[in-house]
């Protein structure tokens, strides 16, 4: 009999599987193709979101600037991806073949040399992880180390997202520029710009969130998780206590930014590219929302709240094409003013007390009428 891990209380367990129930049935059984393959797509924004809960919620660090870490997991496997449709055979006539097509616009003549590792797949997904926790862990470095935090840290985090925009469209020879990089065809020979391919991914998709959720589930229960609420609230006293507390601060932040890179990675290969678009300050400020909405205490919430979000953005661009940003700002509004804790603090102030007492009521009836049968019956 498999048990489930120690750290996940009953009430973590059963809301795991109702998300999992919704993600990997209910989703594939109500939604046609497109649509599904867009919730795959709102499904990366979560991976963005669960890692916010953490760096934001329990550590106390906003950052504005976690498209950079969603970017470079979506450029690394769109590299990969770019190189394995720019055979000489499918180039064969460009000025250079066995380039990608951008950098035969450019007129490059030979693949830069950032670009080589990307012809080995294993080693793609280990730069995924690597780059941007590397990037993340220099940043930290010389932020926490230096007692940067608060709303200056979040500034320069917005401007990096910025800086980092105008680096990808002003190198357009190296990055595809301000279209991105696109035409991204087959991994390994698979097309993955079927319908069959785009459902594999989505449930590919649901199962590396779930990991996620259940590792940052994992980090809260831990006394990593205390030591995080402990500095989001006196930060002083953890550091008279005799911890480190940039050395956990750097922890969370390289951990958020790699969450953030998977969900860049899934987002390449369940949509077909990759652009700047992702990357600059908008984007990062609609992450931080997504948590938000959902709750930037609650893991399952900020997933919750990515879809919610996701869905009224797509179904208000449908529906009134001039007034969804407004539609969009007027929910974010409603529910930082009337619901400050979202969608979670929803969950927990209404619909969490009525099924703790039907729960109740369930497990004491079964408990008497076990302790009764258990009882000796009297002497006749």
């Amino acid at each position: 009999m498999t048990h489930a891990p120690s750290f996940l209380g009953r009430r973590d367990q059963i809301a795991l599987a109702i998300l999992a129930i919704l993600l990997v049935v209910i989703f594939p059984l109500l939604l046609d193709a497109f649509r599904l393959n867009l919730v795959g797509k709102y499904l990366t924004y979560a991976f963005v979101a669960v890692g916010l809960v953490l760096c934001w919620g329990y550590g106390g660090i906003l950052s504005l600037g976690q498209g950079v870490f969603f970017a470079l997991g979506g450029y690394g496997m769109a590299m990969y991806l770019k190189l394995e449709a720019s055979s000489v055979e499918n180039t064969k006539i460009q000025s250079t073949p066995g380039i990608p097509d951008f950098m035969d616009w450019n007129q490059l003549t030979e693949l830069p040399w950032f670009w080589q590792p990307f012809h080995s797949f294993p080693l793609t997904l280990i730069l995924i992880v690597a780059v941007p926790a590397a990037f993340a862990f220099l940043i930290g470095s010389a932020m926490f180390k230096r007692r940067v935090s608060g709303v200056y840290f979040a500034i320069i985090t917005q401007a990096l997202a910025a800086i980092a925009t105008i680096l990808i469209i002003g190198q357009q020879g190296y990055t595809g520029g301000v279209n991105g990089i696109t035409d991204l065809r087959t991994l390994h020979g698979w097309d993955i710009r079927t319908d069959s391919a785009k459902q594999i991914l989505y449930f590919v998709n649901a199962v590396l969130l779930m990991g996620v959720v259940v590792t940052a589930m994992y980090v809260r229960h831990s006394k990593l998780g205390r030591i995080l609420v402990a500095m989001r609230e006196r930060e002083d006293r953890v550091r008279f206590s005799g911890y480190s507390v940039s050395s956990f601060q750097i922890f969370v932040f390289c951990l958020a930014a790699v969450f953030a890179a998977i969900g860049g990675a899934m987002f390449t290969l369940q949509v077909g590219f990759m652009s700047p678009s992702l990357v600059g300050i908008v984007p990062s400020i609609e992450m931080v929302i997504f948590t938000a909405v959902g709750g930037r205490l609650s893991i399952l919430g900020a997933i919750y709240g990515t879809l919610l979000v996701n869905f009224a953005k797509t179904g208000l661009s449908e529906s009134f094409p001039e007034l969804w940003l407004l539609g969009l700002g007027g929910l974010f509004i409603a529910v930082v003013v009337f619901f400050p804790n979202g969608l979670a603090g929803l969950w927990h102030d209404y619909v969490q007390p009525s099924l703790d007492k039907i729960l109740f009521r369930r497990s004491s009836s079964d408990a008497s009428i076990a302790k009764s049968a258990a009882a000796p019956s009297p002497a006749e």
